[in-house]
């Protein structure tokens, strides 16, 4: 794996390393397969859990089930939400991490620290950073909100930070239970995310 050269890093340069990444090589079901999405001019940065098995197959990003709802939450087709380059894809684990009793297992706990801080470093311009699920919340949020729900709910809309459930199909329950989210947290996100790439 490429070392860490302080000051000097360039994108090209760390997103090779991320490529090569094996350090949790040994706790994976599968080869390591990183999968980011990162370029210098992105303004949203999008943080969800870890790849599924289609997406550790395909290497394309938020390629299922749970992409296509992401994309409606944002009203962005999949066309642009892959060509437009000021969207950015890093999830808190690069690769697949295995089946747990239900559904996947958490992402790998190396891949933030050693990743995240270096790949923001390489995109400067980023307004709005869309942390997808309870792991992304955990890591980036140090609030008073005690669960998910709270914090998607009361959230401030306008914060760098924007809280989400995950868009899985698993969490339909939870979009049934929870209509204020459609009613009152969809439309301030979509307006936050045109507004920024209607601006930019």
């Amino acid at each position: 794996m490429a070392a860490h050269n302080d000051g000097m890093e360039t994108l090209s340069t760390l997103l090779s390393a991320v490529r090569d990444c094996d350090i949790c090589a040994a706790n994976l079901p599968l080869d390591p397969r990183p999968v980011v999405h990162v370029d210098a001019s992105a303004r949203i940065l999008i943080i969800g859990q870890a790849p599924g098995t289609r997406v550790h197959e395909s290497g394309i990003p938020w390629n299922d089930p749970s992409g296509d709802r992401l994309r409606q939450w944002l009203n962005i087709d999949r066309e642009q939400f892959y060509s437009d380059k000021r969207l950015a894809i890093m999830p808190m684990g690069f690769c697949y991490p295995g089946k747990g009793r239900s559904g996947d297992l958490p992402p790998r706990k190396e891949c933030a620290p050693h990743w995240h801080e270096r790949l923001l470093a390489q995109m400067p311009s980023i307004e709005l950073v869309l942390l997808i699920g309870q792991y992304a919340q955990s890591y980036y949020l140090n609030d008073e909100f005690k669960t998910l729900t709270e914090r998607v709910q009361s959230h401030p809309a306008d914060s760098y930070f924007f809280p989400l459930p995950h868009p899985s199909p698993r969490n339909q329950l939870w979009l049934k239970r929870n209509p204020w989210f459609d009613a009152k947290v969809l439309p301030r996100l979509r307006q936050r995310v045109g507004d920024i790439l209607e601006t930019t």
